[in-house]
């Protein structure tokens, strides 16, 4: 091949490297909007309240969105096809109290971590049997939301009925109807549940390690993240994230909780 051969090659292979490596930062700043996908049935994380979009991660969206200099603009899926959405490119992240899982890390990129939490049980108030780990439900049902890592932690446990659900409100109203023993979700879920809900429920056992959860996005975009970051931590350095923090839940979700 001749020197000027060689040089147009090089040439037509840089541009296209340049064209391939395009990051979503890019793309966001050119539109002028994050897209971001939540339940919006999931409070106090989102939920839509008189037909609007509300909660802890709607406020914490807008905030963060504001803080890369863009608009939030969002849009609703159940669980189950969330992140699915998310790999095909309906949206540029999900903020959806998505756990941070080595299984996960294979197909997206993620955030810090904005929350940490850990899987704890919800059961009816006037249960009498002491459920206080998993392996006490072996045998019965267990009520969860489709796609959640919680369960695999069930699974893992092996002899549990697990009944999954599109979201929080149908196991919840099962759960209250005696169909299945208990339900498995965030701890963070439960005072929302005991403080905002007229069903008889109740906060049941720990029931597994501490989780992180964060914002995922697809993999090849190192300037978008290190701009999520960026607006994350500017989030937490001038107060914003502890005032929405403690509007929802009465103490700063993005550390562990303290030991009662």
């Amino acid at each position: 091949m001749s020197t000027r051969k060689a040089l147009a090659s090089m040439l037509l292979f840089s541009v296209a490297l340049g064209v391939s490596a395009a990051d979503l930062l890019d793309t966001v700043k050119q539109r002028g909007s994050l897209k971001i996908a939540l339940e919006g049935t999931y409070p106090p994380f989102n939920y839509k309240e008189n037909g609007q979009l509300a909660g802890f991660e709607v406020e914490l969206a807008t905030a963060l969105a504001q803080k890369m200099g863009v608009k939030a603009e969002f849009s609703t899926s159940e669980w189950s096809a969330i992140l699915a959405g998310l790999q095909v490119g309906k949206y540029d992240v999900v903020i959806n109290q998505v756990g941070i899982t080595d299984k996960r890390r294979e197909t997206f990129d993620f955030s810090e971590p904005y929350t940490v939490s850990s899987p704890q049980l919800i059961i009816r108030k006037d249960e009498k049997r002491d459920f206080k780990t998993l392996a006490d439900l072996k045998g019965k049902k267990l009520g969860l939301g489709q796609g959640t890592n919680f369960a695999e932690v069930a699974r893992a446990v092996g002899g549990i009925d697990i009944k999954t659900y599109p979201g929080s409100p149908e196991y919840l109203q099962d759960l209250a109807l005696g169909r299945i023993d208990a339900a498995l979700n965030d701890s963070l879920l439960i005072p929302y549940i005991v403080k905002k809900t007229k069903l008889p429920l109740k906060p049941g056992a720990f029931v597994g390690e501490l989780e992180k959860s964060g914002i995922p996005f697809v993999k090849g975009n190192p300037k978008f993240k290190a701009a999520i970051d960026k607006a994350l931590a500017d989030l937490q350095a001038d107060g914003s994230f502890a005032k929405i923090s403690n509007k929802w839940f009465d103490r700063d979700v993005s550390k562990p909780p303290a030991a009662k």
